[in-house]
């Protein structure tokens, strides 16, 4: 572990650039700036050019600072409420499957800081923002080459099982949080029974699935668009922690099924297709009738978006109730949004149709599906 150092033998413009990076607990400051100081002579880093870079859901941040020839990326992740040693070895994992992933290059474990490479200033989701039509879909595409490279590299236990009783308890934040405290809905005996009937159905549709490696939040935001001149690069992965071993369909959903923006339809559909194509060439897709009926695998592809959005909005309840982030509330609305439209597209689903419109009190108008396009 590093040897941390007291505030009076910083550099004032070191100590300066620290303290603006704001910390609820000193004795976290002062480990820090400690730690900082030893990567001056150990990787080139310069201590008092460190500014934010970003921070997420979770209670990580990230720092970027200059770097030798070019920058690097401090994370600030404690180790009481983040799995450190998970991000080390799946970074690991990943990288050996052939994604683009940070490399870790110091960790003082004992503080959960680490020193990263950089992959890059901007997420696909910036770039995506002023991309035209032409530029997008080489976005996708890129993002669904590192999908199934990912999903080509997997293997039974290595990561966590996705199982039953993982993504019940997912489905669960939904009656817990969403419900329960924000809406302020206490559910009947007989609406519950809907609910978990429901749930029985999504778990079981989705464990079918062929299983892989599941990134578990292979979206725009976390993918980094590289700043070299070379269009060929691949994008970098990033929020990969939590990483488990389970349904094929689930990052396709996650990429196309946004947390923090809508994609039109025609744009959804047309990924997903070019997504299939791949897989299935990879043989990955030899299950059923998915390699040759694309119909078939989108209905699985918005049942597993189905499961994913009901544990979505109540992790943002939560987010926004219990731990003060009240703008993730904001976003709450495109994940019922979501669930309409799919439950009101399968027939099995009607209920859950039917349980959100008396949740938001809205009316519903249903076009069912039998899975086919």
């Amino acid at each position: 572990m590093s040897t941390h150092l007291p505030d009076s033998s910083l550099p004032s413009t070191v100590s300066t650039a620290i303290h603006a990076l704001g910390w609820p607990d000193p004795q976290r400051e002062l480990a820090f700036s400690g730690w900082l100081m030893s990567l001056a002579s150990t990787h080139g880093v310069m201590p008092d050019s460190v500014v934010p870079a970003s921070a997420d859901a979770s209670f990580r941040r990230y720092f970027r600072a200059r770097f030798n020839n070019g920058s690097c990326i401090l994370m600030d992740a404690p180790p009481d409420k983040e799995n450190n040693p998970a991000f080390v070895n799946i970074a690991r994992l990943f990288a050996q499957a052939g994604l683009r992933v940070p490399q870790v290059l110091d960790w003082d474990e004992a503080n959960g800081f680490m020193l990263l490479d950089d992959l890059g200033r901007h997420t696909m989701m910036q770039v995506l923002d002023t991309a035209d039509s032409g530029s997008r879909h080489r976005l996708f595409d890129q993002a669904t080459d590192a999908l199934v490279l990912l999903q080509m590299a997997s293997r039974p236990d290595v990561l966590p099982v996705y199982d039953d009783a993982l993504l019940r308890r997912e489905l669960m934040l939904f009656p817990q949080w969403y419900v329960g405290e924000h809406k302020q809905i206490r559910l009947s005996d007989d609406q519950l029974n809907t609910l978990h009937s429901v749930f029985d159905r999504v778990i079981s549709h989705n464990l079918a699935a062929p299983q892989v490696f599941v990134h578990r939040d292979f979206m725009p935001r976390n993918l980094m668009v590289s700043a070299s001149s070379d269009p060929s690069t691949p994008l970098g992965v990033l929020d990969f922690q939590d990483a488990v071993y389970g349904p094929i369909t689930y990052d396709i959903a996650s990429l196309m099924r946004d947390a923090f923006v809508s994609w039109e339809e025609d744009l959804c559909l047309d990924v997903t297709v070019r997504y299939w194509e791949k897989a299935r060439r990879a043989g990955l897709l030899d299950f059923e009738d998915w390699h040759q009926d694309m119909g078939a695998f989108y209905r699985s592809v918005e049942w597993m978006g189905l499961q994913r959005h009901l544990k979505v909005a109540g992790i943002f309840a939560r987010l926004g109730i219990r731990d003060g982030k009240p703008k993730y509330l904001a976003d709450t609305p495109r994940f019922i949004t979501y669930l309409r439209a799919t439950a009101s597209r399968y027939r099995e689903l009607f209920p859950l149709l039917k349980l959100i419109d008396q949740i938001e009190n809205t009316a519903s108008a249903v076009g069912i599906s039998f899975g086919r396009l």
